[in-house]
Formats: structure tokens, sequence, C-alpha cells
């Protein structure tokens, strides 16, 4: 015969296992739209907003970026005290426009990371793609992301936004997932 302690073991082993699959799934893995990819391709600018504590966007702000190696995310770095990085961290939807601030746009979800694979994704396509990094040394370096002065995000989309979709600081963003029958295609 079990014990109670032996059945409450297995129980709570159960629902942990279960309540793994349920977030594995719900964290679906997405990719870059083959729109978003030949816009990315030819930009040297991604325009970020993320969403205010009141629920509206902010202002889009150009920022410098890669792509990550299995061209499924944008990676991006910033300071870690910026607006961005803190809505980030509270985990704020993040809108992007491509090249311009009226370019093609996603809706997706970040993450500010530690992971040196991406560190030294950013900095050596940084150096290599922005001549201000690589002869002036603007931008980001080891130094300032390992003494914490810099942070690496990781943006996966969730989904296209529809074409000429803009920036409108103060109003909410739209839905991470499209509202049955509105227009806009996940990637």
């Amino acid at each position: 015969m079990r014990s109670r302690a032996d059945v409450r073991t297995r129980f709570t082993a159960a629902v942990a296992a279960a309540l793994a699959i349920v977030l594995a799934a719900s964290g679906a893995y997405t990719e870059i739209s083959r729109r978003d990819l030949q816009v990315l391709s030819r930009s040297q600018l991604i325009f970020i907003a993320t969403v205010r504590k009141d629920g509206n966007q902010s202002k889009a702000a150009p920022v410098w970026f890669t792509v990550s190696a299995d061209r499924n995310a944008i990676l991006i770095q910033t300071g870690p005290k910026t607006w961005k990085a803190k809505r980030i961290r509270r985990g704020s939807p993040v809108l992007v426009w491509i090249g311009a601030a009226n370019g093609p746009a996603f809706i997706g979800k970040a993450e500010i990371t530690s992971d040196a694979a991406v560190e030294k994704k950013i900095l050596d396509d940084f150096r290599e793609k922005y001549w201000l990094n690589r002869v002036l040394g603007v931008g980001p370096s080891r130094g300032e992301l390992a003494a914490g002065r810099q942070v690496a995000i990781v943006i996966t989309p969730a989904r296209d936004l529809p074409g000429g979709f803009t920036s409108a600081p103060g109003s909410p963003p739209p839905p991470l997932t499209t509202p049955p029958g509105a227009p806009g295609k996940t990637p």
C-alpha cells in the first residue's frame, strides 16, 4: 500500500509534467515571415515600440539589429535602465517596423538574455554591418555586456501586422494573436 506522501509526490510530479507541456506549447516556436526577412536583409534599422503600464504604445525608437543564426528572431541591445528594457522585463509585447517608421510591421515577444552565443552574434554582426561600430566603436562591446551596462534582447515575432500599420503612441497595441476574420498573417 502506498503512503500518502508517495501518492502526493507522484501527483505533484504529474501536475508539474503537465504544466511543463502546456507552457512549452504556449510558447509556440515562431519565425520571421518571408516578407519581413526580405526587408530585413536590406535594412539598417528597425523601429521598436513597447507597451507602457497604462496599456498604450510608446513612441517607436530606431535601433540597430541583426537576425539570429536560425533566422527566427531579431537581436538588439540596449541599456538595462532604458524604458524599452524595463518594459520588456515586465513582459511588454514589442511592435517592430522594419527599415522605416512606416515599414512592414509585426508584433512579437521580447526577452532579455545573457546567452553568450546571442551576445557574440550581436557583437560580430554589428561590427560587420555598422561602420560606426567598426570604425568608431559606437555601440555595444564585450566589456559593456559583461559589466551589465548593455543587455541583449531577443525579439520573436508573433504575427505580421497589416500593410500600412503605423505607430500610434498613446493608443492600445494590436493583439499578439490575429483576431478571427482580421487581416494579418502569422509568420
